[in-house]
């Protein structure tokens, strides 16, 4: 009779339902996947996963659930299973997609992608996922709400603009247009006053916020939204993870002398701090001599200003974990020499 050893249930999240694939490792350390099964993704739907998943496996080793994250879809489930103590492994999208390359998988679907990370949980060590403060996330869903006004404010001006240049403007269009960006106006001061309020009310959030404000270019908002992201750096264990996490990690595409692709970076990874990160770039570009020399050097190597902005980027963000690790502020003049002596840069467009 086998020996498992190893317990896992693949978890594929979509928005409406869950494909799942059972997964087990024996002795002899081989990975099999013997049981599949679709769920609906909602309260009822992890109650009979969870029973299913009774049936399919042994009390004598823990199962141990693996999803990917997809956004806000995996949520829910996220926080039901934390809550019933069931250990759950949450894995980036970058790195699942990067596993899946190693497969003989030709057609990529639900049930494939669920028989990859149930395959990713047997042969990988994971750290276990752990439930985000409700500080951080109280302040994650303030910065996205704030992001969204943002977008929606922007696409209202725009609106505001060109009916404004037409040949016979409507008065009442535009009143009731300058009226919802005034609302949309007061409701963004509003969640401003209540993400600074809530970082006054805690010390030790106060003093990381703080401490990330000495960067050039990060201000209250950016290193809210990055701490709000992370969960206060809590899984993440490495700059080069955090690129990772964010999509700002280069890719490459080449095979023999034919096929060679210019490097590009991922985008597979947390869109709110890509965004977050782009003004914070060209403001430290501007002011810190550190950055204008990492700047300066990618221009002159290739001319693409982008390239040089999403370097500065990804410069920011480890910075950010950097000094949240040594618990250190940002001194220019320590990192000045370093900045103008020549290193290798890795360079990528967006």
């Amino acid at each position: 009779m086998e020996q498992i050893i190893k317990q896992v249930a693949g978890i594929d999240v979509a928005k409406k339902e869950l494909v799942v694939t059972m997964g087990k490792m024996a002795t002899d350390l081989k990975p099999k996947l013997y049981a599949r099964k679709v769920f609906a993704n909602n309260p009822r739907g992890f109650e009979s996963l969870i029973q299913w998943v009774a049936l399919h496996t042994t009390t004598a080793i823990e199962v141990r659930f693996i999803m990917e994250a997809t956004g806000v879809y995996h949520e829910q489930l996220a926080y039901f299973l934390d809550a019933k103590q069931y250990p759950l492994g949450i894995v980036l999208p970058s790195r699942i997609s990067n596993y899946v390359r190693t497969l003989e998988v030709k057609t990529v679907t639900d049930s494939t992608s669920a028989d990859a990370i149930a395959l990713f949980g047997l042969e990988r060590h994971m750290q276990l996922w752990k439930k985000p403060q409700k500080i951080y996330k109280t302040l994650r869903q303030l910065t996205r709400e704030r992001g969204q006004l943002v977008a929606e404010a922007t696409a209202v001006q725009n609106q505001l603009h060109a009916e404004e240049r037409e040949a016979e403007p409507n008065a009442a269009t535009l009143k009731r247009l300058q009226e919802r960006i005034a609302f949309i106006d007061q409701q963004e001061t509003e969640i401003l006053k209540e993400i600074k309020a809530l970082i006054k009310g805690n010390e030790g959030l106060k003093k990381v916020v703080t401490r990330l404000c000495t960067i050039p270019g990060i201000g209250l908002l950016t290193a809210s939204i990055i701490l709000a992201e992370t969960n206060g750096f809590e899984l993440i264990k490495s700059g080069r993870q955090l690129t990772s996490y964010t999509g700002l990690d280069v890719v490459e595409k080449e095979s023999g002398t034919s096929v060679k692709a210019r490097p590009k970076i991922s985008k597979k990874g947390n869109k709110y701090l890509r965004k977050a990160m782009h003004y914070p770039a060209l403001t430290a570009t501007k002011h810190d001599e550190r950055f204008k020399a990492i700047y300066a050097r990618i221009i002159a190597r290739h001319g693409i200003k982008m390239k040089a902005v999403v370097a500065v980027q990804r410069k920011l963000l480890e910075l950010t974990y950097t000094l949240f690790k040594r618990q250190e502020d940002y001194d220019k003049n320590h990192f000045l020499k370093s900045a103008q002596s020549p290193t290798n840069q890795i360079e990528v467009t967006k």
